[in-house]
Order: C-alpha cells, then sequence, then structure tokens
C-alpha cells in the first residue's frame, strides 16, 4: 500500500484524568480511533522526575491512524517542542508489521478525506519477535487464547480498556459495539505470529461476537525477566 496509507500506533502515557482531554486534542487533529486504559507506571520517582512525567498514575491511550496523518501531528510536535502540553506523559509511534482488514478499513473510513481502500493485511517485516495486540470484546479472552495456544502462542497479557471511537463502528451494519474491551498482548516468534493471528482473526474476527481488533508489532529485542 502507498506509504501514506500504511497504518500506525500510536502509544501515549498522560497524567491520570487527562486521557479525555488528549483523545479529543488528537481527534481534532483528523486522529480519531481510540483505546484508553489506566496504568500505573513504575520508574522511580527520580527518573518519573528526569522524563517530565510527574505521578505514577497514568491514563494509557492507543491510537490507530494513517501514517501521513501521524507524521503531521509528530511534525507539529517538533515544532512545538519547548511549548508544556499540559498532558504529563510522553508518546511513541509504531509502524504495524500486520492489522486485520476491517480494522484497517475503519481507520482509513475515519480519515479525513480518504476513500476505502482494499488493505493488505501483512506488512514488509525483518524482525523476530512480534507483539500481536488483539482487542475484543469482554468475556471473549479466554476462547481466544485457546485459539492462539493452538496456533503456537506460549501465553498472554490481558489488560482492560475502553473503546472511545464507538461511533466509527457504527457504518458497519450489525457488529456487536462494546465500549467495554479487553486487550491481550502475546509475544511470538515471527515464525508463529502469522498463524496466531489468521487463526484469532478466523475464529474471533470483527464477523464475530467477539468484534476481534488484530494488529502486531515488530520488536527489536525481548527478555525474560
Amino acid at each position: 500500500m502507498p506509504a501514506s496509507d500504511r497504518i500506525v500506533m500510536l502509544f501515549s502515557i498522560v497524567g491520570r484524568g487527562k486521557g479525555k482531554k488528549y483523545m479529543d486534542m488528537l481527534t481534532g487533529k483528523g486522529i480519531s480511533f481510540h483505546m484508553q486504559m489506566t496504568a500505573r507506571g513504575t520508574a522511580p520517582s527520580e527518573m518519573m522526575d528526569i522524563f517530565g512525567l510527574g505521578n505514577t498514575d497514568k491514563d494509557v491511550v492507543i491510537s490507530y491512524a494513517t501514517e501521513q496523518l501521524c507524521s503531521s501531528y509528530v511534525e507539529d510536535l517538533t515544532k512545538n517542542v519547548g511549548a508544556s502540553s499540559g498532558y504529563g506523559g510522553l508518546m511513541m509511534c509504531f509502524r504495524l508489521s500486520a492489522i486485520n482488514r476491517l480494522t484497517a478499513e475503519i481507520i482509513n473510513r475515519s480519515t479525513p478525506d480518504s476513500e476505502e481502500k482494499g488493505v493488505t493485511k501483512r506488512m514488509a517485516n525483518t524482525h523476530k519477535q512480534q507483539l500481536i495486540l488483539v482487542t475484543v470484546n469482554q468475556g471473549f479472552t479466554g476462547q481466544v487464547m485457546q485459539t492462539a495456544k493452538k496456533a503456537g502462542a506460549m501465553g498472554g497479557t490481558i489488560l482492560r480498556a475502553r473503546l472511545a471511537s464507538a461511533d466509527k463502528l457504527e457504518q458497519f451494519g450489525d457488529i456487536a459495539v462494546q465500549q467495554e474491551k479487553e486487550v491481550i498482548a502475546i509475544l511470538a516468534p515471527e515464525g508463529a505470529a502469522a498463524k496466531i493471528m489468521e487463526d484469532v482473526n478466523k475464529e474471533h474476527g470483527f464477523h464475530t461476537e467477539a468484534c476481534g481488533m488484530i494488529t502486531a508489532l515488530p520488536v527489536d529485542k525481548a527478555y525474560k525477566i
């Protein structure tokens, strides 16, 4: 797909209670598909001060957008690097190595002036590890993990989240929209990741009751601790 149409993920950590304001700001810039979670940092207070993150109670916002929109937002951040944003956090931008087709279509449709596109599920990747993120309606994590383990996954981590972009799904007819979500994070070798994603998408994708959104990110290094 053209570079400007590539889907990227913004992983943002902001001060507790500031997630809504931050999502509203992103939506104003055309980035309007968000997942919100709460978190607590574990870094020592002096490290939090060094990075300007203040206290350890945080809102985590995962947003998806086209690379073009993300680049425009990052450019704005660069121009105002000395200004205080008031969000008390940081943002990281990741290129995805895979995304299921319906998720990509929803993100592209929510992009200003975009047309519906046939989006390629797999993207070029040379990394040996993949972080697979499966977002499903609550109550389906057990079923998803069973499918993932049959496909080669060793285990996963489950996070509670809230879909802050439920209105973006209304145009997809019979999709079961639930705002309360669970995110399953699975670290898998590149050789096994493709089958895990394909099987999970087949059994629990957007066309099912689980309403699964599946993405993957390349991992440069991973350590067992």
